[in-house]
């Protein structure tokens, strides 16, 4: 066995984009305590696609669009920035040893909001800066920390913030804008959000799992003057809490009681609009095979639209008086966001799986870029098909840049998307490129419980989680290796949070069906992890097993990985974070203790961290150590 220790905090980001755009650079922030330092001598392409700056889809403020907020990791770290339209000036914001990335701005845009936690431990309060620089403090003095549950900024500068903590639950306040005391208007064992606040800031919404499903959401609109009950909105199906709702936003209009919902009454995500007052829900016929997510215009006359489908994703802008839709043209890839502005144009977060992400706007221009290296490109993604046992299977598939259409076969990492509730996209990522440029193909599956598929496809993950995943990515191995393009001697499966559970839980299932076996951040023994991890996670596994681990033993002992520890033959490697809410360390240790004792070829990596590091180095160590163990035991 080899444990090592490293340092890094955060929450990882939901992928890992580096962004390479054309237009000249703005000005450079101010430098950092932490500023980026790049290693001397030329760097492999690999480590360029994580080296190089990448900055988020900006934020702007309601009432002051000039004034922006966006993440980045110019310094090396994600933190927050502050962009001046106006001027061009940029400003950053947080600067701290683990980074920052949930913040909002007023809508005035004179203050930007940003939670501070402590070592990616998700637990913490709110602060605020104001825009043009100064100290920071306390935003929502009174409120004790907690882990966010969502926050809506209303005019005059109050706000309403979720907090969810283990011992209560669920709660939101009210947190006037004169500093006097916050006061509650929900409270609710079960995990639950803020959605958003109307126009005049008089209505909020909250997403609630009170039914104690806590994939499928029901809306509740209160008066934020004293809680008290407007409206709500719950789907069911034969009795049965089945279909989710969204809250995508109020009217931007003052005195518009419509609310932009999400909705699956059509076996995939679409938009309804409700008037929160009179009760009346209107379906815009939105003829689109995919998942639909949606906001309004500015003016409110229309909505834009994100298509995904397959995989892919696309822009649409639907008029409300004519109901027409019209495609607003866009790369072939992968939207990661995208919002409309004042003047009507759309700005888009976009890439794909060869070309590194750059903010862009539907009038051709590069929004927002961070200077310094560019990103190299990657190779472009294949799409497969696979019959399984719940239907046809999507898979991603890559080939090393070096190898031709017909090699093979080839070293092949399968890597396991998080979630579950997520997908694979042709969207850029610097993991699974990292792999290609070092000989391995790779094929990502985008098993049951992705979302992107319909409603069915992503409910599927019922009693015997983790084993359903399984099954489809076993399905899809047998085509990898029957097609020719893997070699069944050097497969290696591997995956973050979720995605690193069922890394864990394969490689005890199907022990001879992979070589090598890499889990970051994992679920290792899920009995103790439920005992560990946050309240609203607690409330997904009770949804996903149909009860607690007092409940449902069986079920849980049948999904856990410890259960097959003695059955796994293959290398394992695994990286945590010490403070990591979501995948805690005691069950970890608890896996890899069993290991130990049963003579198993493991490593251990450890870092002062919470779910991943937003720490450039960190995530780059990382990384290399992967690549080595995965050479060392298979080669390239």
């Amino acid at each position: 066995m080899n444990e090592t220790t490293g340092s890094a905090s955060g929450s990882a980001p939901a992928s890992d984009p580096a962004p390479a755009v054309s237009a000249p650079p703005a000005a450079a922030a101010p430098p950092s305590p932490h500023a980026r330092r790049e290693p001397p001598g030329p760097l492999p392409d690999w480590e360029k696609r994580y080296r190089a700056p990448r900055v988020g889809l900006p934020e702007w403020a309601e009432d002051a669009p000039d004034r922006n907020l966006y993440v980045s990791d110019a310094t090396g770290t994600f933190e927050l920035y502050a962009w001046d339209r106006a001027t061009g000036e940029r400003r950053q914001v947080t600067d701290r040893p683990n980074g920052t990335t949930e913040g909002t701005l007023s809508r005035d845009g004179e203050w930007v909001w940003w939670f501070s936690d402590t070592d990616g431990d998700e637990f913490g309060v709110w602060m605020r800066q104001p825009f043009g620089g100064g100290e920071d403090v306390p935003a929502a003095p009174g409120l004790a920390p907690s882990y966010p549950a969502g926050i809506a900024l209303g005019v005059g500068g109050f706000a309403v913030v979720g907090r969810s903590t283990d011992d209560e639950g669920t709660t939101v306040h009210v947190v006037p804008p004169d500093g006097t005391q916050p006061y509650e208007i929900y409270r609710h064992e079960e995990s639950a959000g803020v959605g958003d606040l109307s126009e005049d800031g008089t209505l909020v919404v909250i997403e609630h799992t009170e039914h104690g499903d806590a994939m499928h959401s029901a809306l509740r609109v209160l008066r934020v003057a004293d809680g008290s009950l407007v409206a709500e909105l719950d789907d069911t199906h034969g009795g049965r809490r089945e279909l989710g709702l969204d809250s995508w936003g109020f009217a931007p209009l003052p005195g518009d009681p419509r609310l932009l919902v999400g909705h699956q009454r059509s076996d995939r995500w679409l938009p309804l609009i409700w008037d929160v007052m009179s009760g009346e829900q209107i379906l815009p016929e939105i003829d689109l095979p995919g998942d639909v997510q949606a906001e309004w215009y500015p003016d409110g006359s229309a909505l834009l639209l994100v298509h995904d489908f397959h995989a892919r994703s696309e822009l649409f802008r639907y008029d409300l008086a004519e109901g027409t839709l019209t495609a607003l043209e866009t790369p072939r890839g992968s939207v990661g966001g995208a919002t409309s502005r004042p003047d009507g144009t759309v700005e888009y977060l976009w890439s794909s799986a060869e070309r590194p992400p750059a903010v862009r706007s539907t009038t051709g221009a590069v929004v927002l870029e961070a200077p310094g290296l560019r990103a190299p490109d990657s190779v472009p993604v294949e799409d497969v098909w696979v019959e399984g046992p719940g239907g046809k299977i999507h898979a991603l598939v890559q080939r090393p840049p070096t190898a031709g259409p017909d090699a093979g076969p080839l070293p092949t990492v399968f890597e396991l998307h998080g979630g579950p509730t997520w997908h694979e996209s042709d969207s850029f990522a610097a993991g699974p490129a990292a792999w290609l440029d070092h000989g391995f193909a790779v094929v990502r599956v985008n098993y049951r419980g992705s979302t992107g598929y319909g409603r069915e496809w992503t409910d599927a993950l019922k009693h015997r989680v983790g084993l359903i995943e399984l099954e489809d990515i076993a399905a899809v191995r047998a085509w990898a290796v029957a097609s020719g393009l893997a070699d069944p001697a050097r497969l290696v499966l591997t995956g973050g949070s979720w995605g690193g559970y069922l890394t864990l839980l394969g490689l005890g299932t199907q022990p001879g069906d992979w070589a090598v076996g890499i889990a970051a951040v994992p679920v290792a023994d899920y009995p103790t992890a439920y005992a560990d991890e946050m309240e609203a996670l607690k409330s997904l596994d009770r949804t996903l097993f149909g009860g607690s681990p007092e409940e449902v033993p069986e079920r849980y002992r049948a999904s856990s990985p410890l259960t097959y520890v003695a059955e796994v033959t293959a290398p394992v490697y695994i990286s945590a974070g010490t403070n990591d809410p979501r995948c805690p360390i005691r069950q970890i240790d608890n896996y890899v203790e069993r290991l130990r004792e049963l003579d198993k070829p493991h490593e251990v990596y450890r870092y002062d961290a919470g779910h991943g590091s937003l720490v450039v180095e960190e995530r780059i160590k990382q990384v290399r150590l992967e690549l080595a163990f995965a050479l060392r035991h298979v080669g390239g």
